[in-house]
């Protein structure tokens, strides 16, 4: 089967990882009898330097005409002085709303082979763990109406949050429906002691709940969820939260993983298509130096195949090639404790997981 892929590399170690991933997948498709047709777009800030703009219509017409997206990252210190409709973290936004992209859907798995590298003790995390954040994407306070105004002690800045039932339903309907997949437990994380949001989005999950009678359900402030994620992270299968509360706690289920370059994400909307992207940053300061671990962009192709292609025995194929190298004691820096040897570099953990293959 035939399958085009639009690649955005962005800035920073971006285009290091999108190779990388890039290698897996070809090295999967002639396993598998498969052709990916990868054509690079420009995004972020060296979408910037070329065009003036962090998002290019080219790059979003590519998208559209695509059958999915691998992103890598996108911003740097270098574009830090553009004005904040023009900053390369703007192309984000851009293109989950052209695209359509309302769900994303954050796995966190502490390997075995990696409890060394998590930051809490053996006795909370066990053998291990494996949870799924599903955080809404094009709502809430990211999207929201924000400006500058005179208030009761001068100028300030304000961003609104404001979600629909419409919205908050769509979402709820995917978190449910992972759930049911999974081990059928879910938790919907709020603020609805103080935002009225919340308490929408709370009403609407309740309602919601009533339909998946299979589900055990419960609602969790977010000060309480960010606690309870290191005091016992295994309590929890599947999450559902806004944006920007799915923004934060993902990133801090990526830290106690070990490593956020584990952390793979999908950005999916109403159909098959959707945007695949590592969730960690585009880290200037190792750019181009080869040390960045590629292992989220690579679990991110593997996340396309499964979600967008429906090519689940390729994408269990790249997650078990992870898993051989990483039991076989290969780390890149960002996984290694003082105490252990020389770290691969991308590439060289790239080339142990094709390999793996």
């Amino acid at each position: 089967m035939d399958f085009n892929i639009a690649l955005l590399r962005g800035d920073g170690i971006g285009p290091e990882i999108v190779d990388s991933a890039v290698v897996i997948l070809e090295k999967t498709a002639v396993r598998f009898g498969h052709r990916f047709v990868f054509t690079p777009y420009l995004i972020g800030g060296c979408a910037i330097d070329a065009t003036g703009k962090p998002l290019p219509q080219e790059t979003v017409d590519g998208c559209l005409a695509s059958d999915s997206v691998l992103l890598g990252a996108v911003g740097g210190p270098k574009w830090d002085d553009q004005p904040g409709d023009n900053r390369p973290e703007k192309a984000l936004l851009g293109i989950r709303s052209a695209l359509g992209l309302y769900t994303n859907l954050r796995p966190a798995k502490l390997y075995p082979a990696l409890r060394a590298a998590s930051p809490l003790k053996d006795g909370i995390v066990g053998e291990g763990f494996d949870l799924m954040i599903v955080r809404e994407l094009t709502g809430g306070i990211y999207f929201g109406e924000r400006g500058y105004r005179q208030g009761r002690f001068g100028e300030e800045a304000f961003d609104t949050e404001a979600y629909s039932v419409t919205e908050i339903e769509r979402i709820g309907r995917v978190a449910f429906d992972t759930a049911m997949k999974r081990s059928r437990r879910l938790c919907s994380i709020d603020k609805a002691n103080v935002l009225e949001s919340s308490r929408l989005w709370r009403k609407t999950m309740h309602a919601l709940a009533e339909e998946y009678p299979e589900v055990e359900y419960r609602d969790m402030f977010v000060d309480n969820a960010a606690m309870q994620l290191v005091r016992d992270p295994r309590q929890f299968d599947v999450i559902v939260t806004s944006n920007m509360f799915g923004d934060i706690l993902s990133d801090e289920a990526s830290q106690i993983t070990g490593s956020i370059g584990m952390l793979a994400s999908a950005s999916l909307g109403a159909s098959t298509r959707g945007m695949y992207e590592p969730i960690h940053g585009s880290a200037p300061d190792i750019a181009g130096q080869d040390r960045a671990n590629p292992i989220a962009t690579i679990l991110s192709g593997a996340m396309m195949l499964r979600y967008s292609f429906g090519l689940a025995e390729e994408a269990d194929c790249i997650e078990a090639a992870v898993d051989s190298v990483l039991n076989a004691g290969y780390r890149t820096a960002d996984l290694m404790g003082a105490e252990e040897g020389a770290p691969l570099s991308c590439s060289e953990m790239t080339q142990k997981i094709a390999e793996a293959l």
